[in-house]
């Protein structure tokens, strides 16, 4: 029994992983019985670069595809609304700010979003950010439409933008791959139609089911707090059907419902799967993407949410001071290293990738699941909580914002100025992951030197006389000889000499003779770490 299971017994509940049941979850039918799954709408996140026309395409769909007609008088801070279509079909759009609130609620476990949709201006070019959404969205595991915009445009050139996406390992279907994609112009309307017969046809691949016939639960997208109504909440309902007077709970929170309105502010008395809709009633407001769960009474209600309180305030206690997620400690537990690459410029990018790539082994591969230019910023950060991912930075810093949450998330950072400082901590990684996992990684480099000039003497061996490059290097220091990017040999020293002399320290700009325990194998231009 672990931690969790322990934890969650002593409050009389049963811990379940969600690892198992999330695909099941995002489908439908974890745990439900096969007859009473129904089918339900897509859930659809439009994603893309600034500009690119994310908010034109949804106004256009949301103005001229609303069975209803009323296109006016929207809220403009609802995170997500429902389109109804004159074939009797619909989609729901989560409209959130950006691939960071995506990847924020994603990183909390939560899975919402059944296909994206990523815009790209076709008059200009596959951009940074539409780099990261895409990495956030594959990250997500969830199919990926391309909408190509602007083809009205005098200037648009839509192969360019397909070339470029090829190159990138995106094959679009219609050039034999595996991406659906659409040329349109949000602001003519030309090609939405087809987009939205693709959104729904990738829709029935997915079989996407739920059970309306259960007391509601799904996930927040926001809430906030208004002069006149109180706590108003946006949430999206994953399965059951909701109705006026539940009592709700989502996260620490909980109320009866008082009021459901749709996107256009029309009160409804229940609303069933994949509907977003806005509540009044509860004590406070949640967290965006907190799950919540309806229950047959207040009481009940209540208990959960005293029961939850503590069950959080048990788990800081116990697990208050749990150290960072570093290189590492992720090399004891898995066989794949994730890693994300931001650099100064394209080149380094380029090059710091492709080598840190190759050193991918049979048993062990290194995966790049995201790679760009400029400061490591809080997108950054989440994107490597969502995917358990190490963040290498070359000639960059980071933002003050992401540095905050970096501490918080305890996500590790790397830096490096030097590629193959880079290259040779990534391959003491993937060595590290072949030992057994009782072996201890070393944690703290002290200090390196290069090998300048080695002597041989019969009695000694070889004495290499070196440069301290970085750091200071101490007679009961451990070491690392590196050659050509390679790890040659870990062991200790035998001896630290200064012209002839023993001492226990070298400082960094300062020559001496080591003599390494147990091996002679040492050559002109080696490196060797010292920690």
């Amino acid at each position: 029994m672990n931690k969790k299971t322990k934890l969650a017994a002593a409050y009389k509940y049963k811990y379940k992983s969600k690892s198992k049941s999330a695909k099941k979850e995002k489908h439908g039918g974890d745990g439900e019985n096969e007859k009473d799954l129904k089918p339900r709408s897509p859930v659809v996140t439009i994603m893309g670069h600034v500009d690119h026309g994310k908010t034109s395409l949804l106004d256009y769909i949301r103005k001229t595809n609303i069975i209803a007609g009323e296109f006016g008088g929207i809220t403009q801070h609802v995170g997500a609304y429902n389109v109804k279509f004159k074939n009797g079909k619909s989609i729901t759009f989560l409209d959130t700010p950006g691939h960071e609130a995506f990847t924020a609620m994603r990183a909390r476990g939560t899975k919402i979003t059944d296909i994206v949709i990523i815009v790209i201006a076709t008059d200009e070019n596959v951009m940074p950010q539409t780099k990261e959404a895409i990495s956030h969205a594959q990250v997500a595991k969830v199919p990926i439409i391309f909408a190509l915009n602007k083809i009205d445009k005098v200037n648009s050139d839509p192969m360019k933008i397909k070339r470029k996406l090829s190159e990138m390992n995106f094959l679009l279907k219609e050039w034999g791959g595996n991406y659906p994609s659409q040329d349109i112009s949000a602001k003519s309307g030309e090609g939405v139609d087809q987009l939205l017969e693709k959104i729904l046809l990738e829709a029935k691949k997915l079989n996407l089911r739920a059970n309306p016939n259960k007391p509601a639960e799904g996930t927040v997208i926001e809430a906030s707090l208004e002069k006149e109504r109180g706590y108003t909440t946006t949430i999206l309902i994953q399965g059951g059907t909701l109705k006026v007077g539940d009592y709700l709970v989502a996260g620490t929170f909980h109320g009866k419902v008082k009021l459901i309105l749709n996107e256009r502010g029309k009160s409804l008395k229940k609303e069933y799967p994949s509907k977003p809709v806005i509540i009044l009633g509860l004590n406070g407001p949640p967290f965006p993407g907190e799950k919540f769960k309806v229950f047959l009474n207040e009481k009940e209600a209540k208990q959960f949410v005293e029961n939850k309180i503590k069950l959080k305030k048990e788990h800081k206690f116990r697990f208050k001071r749990k150290p960072q997620i570093t290189l590492e400690q992720m090399t004891k537990k898995i066989k794949k290293l994730k890693l994300i690459i931001k650099a100064d410029v394209d080149g380094s990018v380029e090059a710091l990738s492709d080598s840190l790539e190759n050193l991918s082994t049979d048993k062990i591969v290194v995966q790049i699941i995201y790679k760009n230019i400029g400061l490591i910023s809080e997108s950054d950060i989440l994107l490597a909580v969502a995917s358990n991912a190490i963040i290498i930075g070359f000639n960059v810093k980071i933002t003050s914002k992401a540095k905050i949450l970096a501490n918080q998330k305890k996500r590790d950072i790397r830096f490096y100025s030097v590629i193959y400082n880079a290259i040779n901590a990534i391959k003491k990684a993937l060595y590290v992951m072949t030992l057994d996992a009782k072996q201890i990684i070393p944690t703290k480099l002290v200090g390196t030197a290069k090998v300048i000039n080695c002597f041989q003497q019969k009695k000694i061996g070889t004495i290499a006389g070196c440069l301290i490059l970085t750091g200071q290097i101490k007679r009961n220091s451990k070491l690392r000889l590196i050659r050509k990017g390679q790890l040659i040999y870990s062991g200790e020293l035998n001896s630290l000499k200064r012209f002839q002399e023993d001492v226990k320290e070298v400082n960094k700009g300062y020559e001496c003779g080591i003599v390494i325990k147990n091996f002679n194998d040492i050559k002109i231009g080696d490196i060797i770490e010292f920690y």
